[in-house]
């Protein structure tokens, strides 16, 4: 029997479909292997960003930039609480301060390191190495290899300045600095106090600088071991020192010259700072005014070599009178 004719004609268009179908199955395998290629050379959104046009791409706000480059940069100064330094650190340990950790460059000498680390264990402070880098980008260039991260330095009363001399046996001996702004100034005369013998250091609580880290350093960790005391009014805490039987002596230039004071016995040594010098109202309460004298035509000394040359003439009368 024959087939039927429409039957046939089926069976040439299934062929020729199976055809038709198999040649587009192949023209999307080729599409497909193409697309990665395509893709690399396709615009994104309409903007191909390339090597050769990536000053087009969207930039960062100024601000957004700027601050990123600051927070890249290590700080000029040590943050507050961070004291750098081998004399600062290893002072601030010794003093019984509170200290939350040690932190060591890598390289630094390994006696050095050895002599901090048994100083921390000693004290039960956490003490580790760290990268150079990472100690710079905490506390900025100057750090000499060490960073102690510390508490805020406790100040002292001022009955217990009077009560130190007292347990020391010698008459009081104390500095005051009235309005004393620098805290490099302020470092190098609590450092010519201590040396000198001075039982504590009087400050106000306005208009003058505080105890930090900065003071610390620049005092080469003297400030972790002189009393300071932080007051609200200086003729007040001045008043009161006479009252338990000091003698206040202000540092002036129409003074008496300071051989010819008398700087034996409890002594209060009263500064001022270079521009302003002591106050009116404290110059008068003070019970006498000695002066440096000088042969140049320099109007004043630094506060902090003032200081230092004053405290060493009272040392010097105290010794010939066998204090």
């Amino acid at each position: 029997m024959s087939r039927p004719a429409g039957n046939g004609r089926q069976g040439a268009a299934g062929k020729g479909g199976a055809k038709a179908a198999a040649g587009k199955g192949n023209a999307k395998a080729a599409a497909r292997k193409k697309a990665p290629a395509e893709r690399k050379q396709a615009p994104a959104g309409g903007q191909q960003f390339t090597r050769q046009n990536k000053e087009s791409r969207p930039q960062r706000p100024a601000q957004k930039q700027e601050r990123l480059q600051q927070a890249a940069q290590p700080p000029a100064q040590p943050p507050e609480g961070v004291v750098c330094g081998r004399n600062a650190v290893l002072e601030l340990l010794k003093s019984g301060q509170a200290v939350n950790r040690v932190l060591l460059a890598e390289g630094n000498e390994p006696a050095f390191s050895a002599a901090v680390f048994k100083l921390c264990q000693e004290r039960g402070v956490p003490c580790r190495k760290l990268p150079k880098q990472q100690l710079t980008r905490l506390a900025g260039p100057e750090h000499h290899g060490i960073v102690a991260c510390a508490a805020a330095m406790e100040y002292a009363s001022l009955e217990s300045l009077l009560a130190a001399a007292e347990a020391a046996g010698e008459p009081p001996f104390l500095v005051m600095l009235d309005g004393v702004e620098d805290p490099q100034n302020l470092g190098a005369v609590i450092r010519s106090a201590l040396v000198a013998g001075c039982h504590g250091l009087i400050i106000p609580r306005h208009r003058a600088a505080a105890l930090n880290a900065t003071v610390l350093r620049a005092s080469a960790g003297a400030a972790a071991h002189l009393p300071v005391a932080r007051v609200a009014n200086l003729n007040q805490a001045l008043a009161m020192l006479q009252e338990a039987g000091c003698w206040a002596v202000a540092a002036d230039m129409d003074g008496e010259p300071m051989w010819q004071t008398d700087l034996r016995g409890p002594l209060v040594l009263v500064l001022g700072s270079e521009g302003a010098g002591v106050s009116p109202l404290l110059k008068r309460n003070c019970d006498r005014v000695a002066a440096i004298p000088m042969r140049s035509g320099l109007g004043s000394l630094n506060v902090s070599a003032a200081a230092a040359v004053l405290l060493y003439e009272a040392l010097r009368q105290r010794m010939a009178d066998g204090g």
